[in-house]
């Protein structure tokens, strides 16, 4: 009988290199006017990821769109006070 060769541990994880993978975890993508450059995109992450159970964030300047990872929705109106913390403003959701 053959080896079992897939990449699935007996617990049920398919991932052995390490990279953590956060189960039930959700992204929301928001649109922020003002940023420029990526001092900007440091400070706009920085206040978003103070927030309590935000895992990730991800700001781009070029487009506008930062992108936050948590483990449960987040109330827009924290991520707007963060935004704002920073000294930029929250458009919205993207769509």
């Amino acid at each position: 009988m053959a080896e079992n060769s897939s990449c699935c541990t007996p617990e049920g994880s398919c991932h052995s290199d390490g990279t953590d993978v956060e189960v039930g975890a959700v992204t929301t993508t928001y649109r922020v006017t003002g940023m420029t450059c990526g001092h900007c995109e440091g400070a706009v992450s920085a206040e978003i990821g103070e927030i309590a159970g935000v895992s990730s964030v991800q700001a781009v300047a070029a487009t506008g769109l930062v992108t936050v990872t948590s483990k449960a929705p987040l109330d827009e109106a924290a991520v707007r006070a963060a935004v704002d913390e920073a000294g930029y403003e929250l458009v919205g959701q993207a769509a």
